[in-house]
């Protein structure tokens, strides 16, 4: 599936400015319409060797229990965003993640796919 056209599609449909829990609404829907195993707000424990700390993070989407979506709503990504969607994908030792900045005029200029090679 190509993920960036489904995203690009919900950007000219909302455009900027709104909030991001708006964008991660809508971008679930339309994700669980193309049939899509799509989960939302999906807690992610802190374990340190096989412990759990107490802690946990909230990834925004989750697809096919593979691709972990972080979205924003903010004026610019910074290396933090970035930090934060790999902290998630070492964490669940999944690969792909897609980090999207829905306030940008083109959403080419907020998008950015993040590998994680262990």
């Amino acid at each position: 599936m190509d993920y960036f056209r489904c995203f690009n599609r919900l950007h000219k449909i909302l455009g900027p400015g709104l909030f991001e829990t708006v964008y991660e609404l809508s971008l679930f829907k339309e994700l669980t319409l193309r049939k899509l195993n799509v989960k939302r707000q999906v807690p992610v424990p802190v374990l340190d060797k096989g412990e759990d700390l107490n802690a946990e993070f909230i990834i925004d989407i989750l697809v096919e229990n593979e691709i972990i979506i972080e979205l924003k709503a903010v004026e610019s990504l910074l290396p933090v965003h970035t930090a934060q969607l790999l902290t998630y994908l070492r964490l669940t030792k999944k690969k792909l993640g897609y980090l999207i900045n829905f306030n940008v005029h083109k959403l080419v200029e907020g998008f950015k796919r993040i590998v994680n090679n262990f």
